[in-house]
């Protein structure tokens, strides 16, 4: 029997600080919902990597539906220009209709703001196709991030039907029988109206066009819809993994923070006999 050294008491108060320890990481995993840096170092820097990545996909997602939207405004426009040249068609056959001059004048009135209506919508820095600020139809080709990693980037192309634009857009055998191209810009001269002699074809020309640069678009647009969905299921499969090593298991460690809760009960108490221990000395002296 001792009195300078209560071993036993020591002993006890070593397992009682160790369950005090554990109770209280135990308590911080459940109070935050994650593993500590200290709990799985080599894991926490795999996670801290994925997690790069998990932002890095969200945002090269948003990136892609920005750029569907923006081919479904470029899209949505350029109905509006087949709806415009539907109707040119139909006044030019007016027109050729019984009509008198000062009919055919009323005619090419409503023809000529209807050509002046195309440039609106494509032309200048102030027409009417815009995205975020961005003028649409004036042929640039974007490249897009679409990917969290470099080179990850799709080229996106959309018409140029700016007035200035003098690229041949299709070819027609005139009133001559004379095979004849016809560039965009001719769209918007004063030669271009309701009593040309090949308006009618020249039109045809035109809404073919347009038409096949929707169907461009619409081919693009799939194309992006195919890597939104890859990039949802990547950034899903990427969060459920990093989960897996940084969560924690909140039905497990409860019952981990329950056992070092009675166990640092259970020491305290044993703590308090143990330190009762020496007076037995006393016990010895009466």
């Amino acid at each position: 029997m001792r009195i300078q050294n209560n071993v036993a008491a020591f002993n006890v108060w070593s397992s009682y600080s160790k369950n005090v320890t554990a109770m209280q990481e135990s308590m911080g995993r459940l109070s935050t919902g994650v593993i500590q840096n200290t709990d799985d170092p080599a894991g926490l820097g795999i996670s801290e990597r994925m997690r790069g990545q998990i932002k890095g996909t969200a945002m090269a997602r948003q990136n892609t539906d920005n750029a569907i939207s923006m081919l479904q405004t470029a899209d949505a426009w350029l109905q509006k220009v087949n709806d415009i040249t539907s109707r040119m068609k139909a006044l030019s056959i007016e027109a050729g209709g019984i009509a008198s001059d000062g009919d055919k004048k009323n005619i090419q009135t409503e023809f000529a703001a209807l050509q002046d209506e195309i440039k609106r919508i494509t032309s200048g820095d102030s027409a009417a196709a815009q995205f975020n600020g961005v003028v649409l139809f004036e042929g640039s080709t974007d490249s897009i991030q679409v990917g969290p990693d470099a080179g990850q980037n799709v080229d996106l192309s959309i018409p140029n039907l700016s007035s200035s634009n003098s690229t041949i857009i299709g070819s027609y055998t005139n009133a001559a029988s004379v095979a004849t191209s016809m560039d965009w810009n001719s769209v918007f001269s004063d030669s271009f109206s309701v009593t040309s002699s090949d308006v009618l074809a020249q039109l045809d020309i035109v809404t073919n066009h347009v038409s096949n640069a929707r169907a461009q678009m619409a081919a693009q647009q799939n194309r992006l819809a195919q890597t939104r969905d890859g990039l949802l299921a990547y950034e899903d499969n990427l969060t459920a993994a990093e989960s897996k090593i940084r969560d924690v298991d909140m039905a497990r460690e409860t019952t981990e923070f329950s056992k070092f809760q009675v166990l640092t009960q259970t020491s305290n108490a044993m703590l308090a006999q143990a330190n009762k221990l020496p007076e037995g000395i006393t016990q010895l002296l009466q």
